[in-house]
């Protein structure tokens, strides 16, 4: 599957962004899901996932409560609704998919080129 993500930018602290992943190629809904973030120095990790059907999600610690993950297996389509941005949420913003348990250990197998989301403070 091809994994187009888009939607970051330049916002100020307290902001929102939303990230959109388009699929390509493969049946998207027999994947779940994930966002992965890499900031200046850091590793990728994960901050959300959500499984084929949108019934499972997961959230890092760090963004629960602020970022929500869904998505629309009829658009083909996931998305990141980033609210009450920090400045710490600073980072290039991956897409990936794969048939990986979505929880803190979920793994990509397919990835989107990333999206850059700067937030100023």
């Amino acid at each position: 599957v091809q994994l187009q993500a888009s939607g970051g930018g330049l916002v100020q602290a307290g902001g929102s962004l939303r990230l959109s992943c388009a699929a390509s190629g493969r049946t998207f809904s027999n994947y779940g899901i994930g966002w992965f973030r890499q900031g200046p120095g850091k590793e990728r990790d994960v901050v959300a996932a959500i499984s084929w059907s949108g019934r499972i999600s997961y959230y890092a610690d760090s963004v629960k409560g602020r970022f929500t993950i869904s998505r629309d297996n009829a658009e083909n389509t996931a998305y990141l609704q980033m609210n009450s941005l920090k400045p710490e949420d600073t980072a290039v913003y991956y897409c990936a998919a794969s048939t990986a348990p979505v929880n803190k250990y979920y793994r990509g197998h397919f990835w989107g080129q990333g999206t850059q989301v700067t937030v100023s403070s």
